[in-house]
């Protein structure tokens, strides 16, 4: 009788790959090393939203327990980026869940208007990324393809020759094409 012959997780696997294995196998070590690879992104979304780090740890590790429910029922082509979201949109809604359990006591001082100018920064950024999203399913196929490979996925020309099948020189034009896209699409927008 055959052994039966498993792969052990690696951190030279790349995000694709420890998410099939993750799905193939319902391997949590698979899943656990993806989500180590972008702990401190998730973090610092969180603390961004919430504000105290306490919270902002407890979100993270409830996070986790969110992906591995929700992982096997998404289709995720770029995990850091589905991860960011679902980051987001976890805090977003503690935010929601707090915000109806605020009580307020009538003899209560009046409160003046405060200075909010640091959400500035916070909601510009968000904005930016929603434009960025918005010109980047504006590009041609391949653009789009090769340009979230080297910038997502952080692949390099080679890698991405290799996975794509386009020649090296091709790769590099389709990036260098697709920024100049982006940057004329962000700029088109901002004006």
């Amino acid at each position: 009788m055959g052994k039966i012959v498993t792969i052990p997780v690696t951190a030279a696997m790349s995000d694709a790959e420890l998410l099939d294995w993750f799905r193939q196998k319902e391997d949590q070590e698979a899943l656990a090393s993806l989500y180590l690879r972008y702990s401190d992104l998730v973090y610092g979304v969180c603390l961004k939203y919430l504000g105290d780090a306490e919270e902002a740890k407890d979100a993270v590790m409830n996070i986790y327990q969110e992906l591995r429910e929700k992982l096997p029922r998404h289709e995720v082509q770029h995990f850091k980026s589905w991860l960011y979201v679902l980051a987001k949109n976890h805090c977003l809604m503690l935010l929601r869940a707090a915000k109806k359990n605020i009580t307020v006591s009538l003899d209560a001082q009046p409160v003046q208007l405060g200075d909010f100018s640091h959400l500035d920064g916070v909601i510009e950024k968000e904005e930016t990324f929603k434009k960025l999203e918005k010109c980047m399913e504006g590009l041609p196929g391949e653009q789009e393809k090769t340009i979230r490979l080297f910038y997502y996925d952080n692949k390099c020309y080679n890698e991405i020759a290799l996975s794509t099948g386009l020649e090296w020189n091709k790769v590099r034009s389709l990036i260098q094409n697709g920024r100049r896209n982006l940057k004329n699409c962000m700029e088109k927008d901002a004006n």
